[in-house]
């Protein structure tokens, strides 16, 4: 007798690409064919796609946090992990950490990423767009996740802003990797372009210090997204020396917009995260052609409101730092 099962594709995490079937297809095969013999198919056990229920440690911390009501002043710091991850840490200790990466789990797109994203403890965890390589949010040992927020968000001493967009979707450098959505028959551009083209910029702002995480947003979002996200003291960048997301002149013109105290480049090749596969050059062009730069001796570094106030639109770089815990 033959028998018309429905499969789905899967992977996730460590295992490698599997085939399970549906609950409808189970069904009809345990009718067809009996239910020991549809059982038999189904090799694995069924597995949660997030680990973060066998993560350690408890939301204690948020407890003690939420039950503040004053927070002494002092600077923000700031934490690398490579590409475009980035954790905050608050003068009162709430920390938010945007955008974990990973392999593409369909693996269409290569290996970019060296190591998986470390389980780093952190109190919340954000995602701007549900690209592979912004998007590990089950990774990080978080007690919140926010993924792709829009709106307005206040947690201890820390206030987020996220302002929907439109990510990249014309790439300026030599790989024209936005024409592999073409080949897929889906279209890259508003206002029909596919669901993970869509974007979330946010703006934190904790320690008198407001930091814009651009994320992969395009370089030309409308007027009103300029006049939402205010001023900027601090600006992470998406920029490399492929110009994957954003051209030199692009990233120019969106920081004399801008003009903020400090860029942080993002999303370029770190050599202690990211494999040359990923078409990523680093960011050294574009950061050493600035009038003022700095590059950076550790995956950390730490700014206060006074400390940055006479900057104007210094560059820090973190280089091939990275922290792996």
């Amino acid at each position: 007798m033959d028998v018309k099962l429905e499969p789905i594709a899967y992977r996730w995490g460590d295992e490698a690409e599997e085939t399970r079937l549906s609950r409808r297809s189970f069904f009809m095969a345990a009718g067809a064919a009996g239910i020991g013999a549809a059982a038999a198919i189904m090799t694995r056990p069924a597995a949660a796609q997030s680990t973060d229920w066998t993560q350690a440690g408890n939301n204690n911390r948020v407890l003690v946090l939420q039950g503040t009501t004053s927070f002494a002043d002092g600077p923000v710091t700031f934490d690398y992990y490579g590409h475009c991850a980035l954790k905050i840490t608050s003068p009162g200790g709430a920390s938010v950490l945007f955008d974990p990466w990973r392999d593409d789990p369909s693996g269409a797109w290569g290996l970019w990423f060296k190591n998986k994203f470390p389980e780093t403890v952190v109190d919340i965890t954000m995602s701007t767009h549900t690209h592979f390589d912004h998007d590990a949010i089950d990774r990080p040992s978080s007690t919140m996740v926010l993924d792709r927020m829009a709106g307005h968000f206040e947690f201890a001493d820390i206030k987020i802003s996220g302002f929907a967009d439109k990510h990249a979707c014309l790439a300026p450098g030599w790989y024209k990797w936005t024409n592999a959505l073409k080949e897929f028959g889906a279209e890259a551009c508003p206002p029909n372009n596919v669901g993970h083209m869509d974007m979330v910029t946010y703006v934190i702002e904790t320690g008198g210090v407001r930091t814009l995480i651009w994320g992969d947003n395009r370089p030309d979002p409308a007027d009103a997204f300029w006049d939402a996200v205010g001023r900027i003291d601090v600006l992470t960048l998406p920029v490399d020396g492929s110009q994957h997301i954003l051209s030199y002149a692009q990233a120019d013109a969106i920081v004399d917009r801008l003009k903020p105290k400090v860029i942080i480049p993002t999303h370029y090749l770190n050599e202690t995260t990211t494999y040359t596969l990923s078409t990523l050059q680093p960011a050294d062009e574009w950061v050493k052609g600035k009038g003022r730069f700095k590059m950076l001796n550790s995956p950390g570094i730490s700014l206060g409101a006074k400390d940055i106030a006479d900057l104007d639109r210094e560059v820090f770089y973190f280089g091939n730092h990275a922290a792996t815990a």
